[in-house]
């Protein structure tokens, strides 16, 4: 029995971080979409990383029902990218609205405290 118990916490383990993780941030669309007066969303993440994948499901449904938000993320690995963004952890997410940072948060992966904070930008 222990050992079925532990196969289910690792099948669990891994079904959470399903998710397709890939860099879609480029400076220049996200250059472009600031400049389309959109609100833009930037997360990062790391291989393996289970409140990654959370925040991105999160993230993934916001996409559909907010309009005007651009959506980018990167592997916190990359190092260039994570300079820019003057971020040191995965899961971290920030908004940014008529060209500057307006939110950023680590590790928050709960739909409502997300929502809470795209519908204070928009």
């Amino acid at each position: 029995m222990r050992k079925f118990f532990i196969f289910i916490c690792f099948i669990l383990a891994f079904t959470t971080k399903g998710i397709a993780k890939e860099t879609t941030y480029t400076k220049e669309l996200f250059d472009k979409a600031l400049s389309e007066g959109k609100v833009v969303v930037v997360s990062s993440w790391i291989k393996y990383c289970s409140s990654c994948a959370s925040q991105m499901k999160v993230l993934d449904k916001a996409k559909n029902d907010f309009d005007k938000i651009e959506y980018f993320t990167f592997d916190v690995t990359n190092k260039e990218i994570a300079k820019f963004f003057n971020v040191q952890y995965q899961t971290t997410l920030l908004i940014f609205k008529d060209n500057k940072e307006v939110y950023r948060s680590i590790g928050e992966t709960t739909k409502e405290l997300i929502y809470d904070a795209l519908n204070s930008v928009i």
